[in-house]
């Protein structure tokens, strides 16, 4: 497909590098940017493909993976083949930027992202950074000298000419309510009782196996408990490898729960297990508070919703960036930290009786999480995109 673009958008392999490029490429449409005009730069792997078929944007998909940090032989085999994958991506990501002449490159992140970046600073397209973390990527952080502007999420970012817009969060998130009545309609759509404190559970799409121990250990020491509802989340492949019934002794606390539904007035523990769950919003809107991963994603759309966490960040993530992301909504009071090694049972048990005993403490965490929420992030980062094209065509002009 020949002709001029507007804005190349180059990223992807990830939801997380994928949901806030979609946003803003949205946001530019509604700014009145054709549809046509907006070309995705995309990664083969991962499910970039899926995500954007069907959506009107044009898309070319790279070939290439990240580096393996690490000295074993399996890997430093693989690493050669990243290698040689990402010089033909490089070479392909020329040729696309060549062809498509955009007026401005935007870059979400990730190596599915490099080519295009690289190839616009060597033709001297003017270059946007979107980092939704809150430290910057490897990519960006090569890239960032290079950019005439940085999107970020958050303040105190290492990026130069960084401006915060906030992280991108999907409109039904933006748009949702936690008075009363919208969390009791959220329970009975989850099936789960209207009146017990609740607590969900998850720990991304495929899921965490730390998470779902410890949530299972502590649906067995609850299970009498008649003022507590747990939603558990276990993730598509957790649940794939039998984990939705939990160890023995908790399959049967379950009952239906596991199959996604509950007797709405059980006699204990209000349990509902399900593999994955699409409308997030209900279970941001149900919960009390939120057990989970501190992806860039996740902790933009609990600030967004303005629901407290017990945040358990990844270890081995680059950078450290869960636990950077973490930091930031434990600073403004709206998250606790758990450490990964000490995430079970017991201590989610000790932490979520605390948070419960102590009058009003949830609902000033609530507070403090949507007052870092930003709600427009998506227009906010489409204007900083608007701008560096709108610069660049001007000094062209001139």
């Amino acid at each position: 497909m020949s002709g001029e673009r507007y804005a190349l958008v180059a990223g992807g392999g990830t939801a997380g590098h994928l949901q806030p490029a979609l946003a803003i490429a949205e946001a530019l449409v509604e700014a009145g940017h054709d549809r046509g005009s907006i070309e995705f730069v995309g990664s083969t792997r991962g499910q970039d493909r899926a995500t954007l078929e069907g959506r009107g944007f044009p898309f070319t998909l790279l070939p290439g993976r990240g580096i393996v940090r690490s000295l074993r032989p399996r890997d430093v085999a693989a690493d050669i083949g990243a290698v040689a994958g990402l010089a033909l991506a490089a070479v392909r990501g020329f040729g696309v930027v060549t062809r498509a002449r955009p007026r401005v490159v935007v870059s979400v992140g990730g190596y599915a992202s490099l080519a295009a970046s690289m190839a616009a600073v060597v033709r001297g397209v003017p270059l946007v950074l979107v980092n939704v973390d809150a430290v910057a990527g490897s990519a960006n952080r090569l890239l960032g000298r290079f950019a005439r502007a940085s999107a970020v999420g958050w303040e105190g970012s290492s990026l130069p000419r960084a401006v915060v817009t906030g992280t991108p969060v999907r409109p039904e998130i933006a748009a949702m309510r936690r008075d009363a009545g919208s969390r009791q309609a959220a329970r009975r759509r989850l099936g789960l009782p209207t009146d017990r404190l609740t607590v969900a559970a998850f720990g991304g799409s495929l899921g965490a196996d730390r998470i779902n121990r410890a949530v299972f250990d502590l649906s067995d020491r609850w299970k009498d408990r008649q003022d507590r509802s747990i939603y558990h989340i276990v993730g598509r492949r957790e649940w794939g490898r039998g984990a939705g019934t939990g160890p023995a002794g908790t399959a049967g606390r379950a009952g239906p729960g596991s199959r996604g539904s509950a007797d709405p007035d059980p006699a204990g523990l209000a349990l509902v297990r399900v593999p994955y769950r699409d409308g997030m919003e209900d279970v941001y809107a149900a919960a009390d508070v939120m057990v989970c991963r501190a992806g860039a994603m996740t902790v933009a759309e609990l600030a967004v919703a303005g629901v407290p966490a017990i945040l358990v960040p990844l270890p081995g993530a680059p950078g450290d960036h869960q636990t950077a992301n973490a930091r930031v909504l434990e600073r403004a009071g709206a998250a606790l930290i758990l450490a990964d090694g000490g995430c079970d049972g017991a201590a989610l048990d000790v932490a979520l009786d605390d948070l419960a005993s102590r009058p009003g403490l949830l609902e000033s965490m609530g507070r403090a999480a949507r007052a870092l929420g930003r709600p427009d992030a998506a227009a906010a980062g489409a204007r900083v995109v608007e701008a560096s094209a709108a610069a660049s065509a001007d000094r062209g002009a001139s």
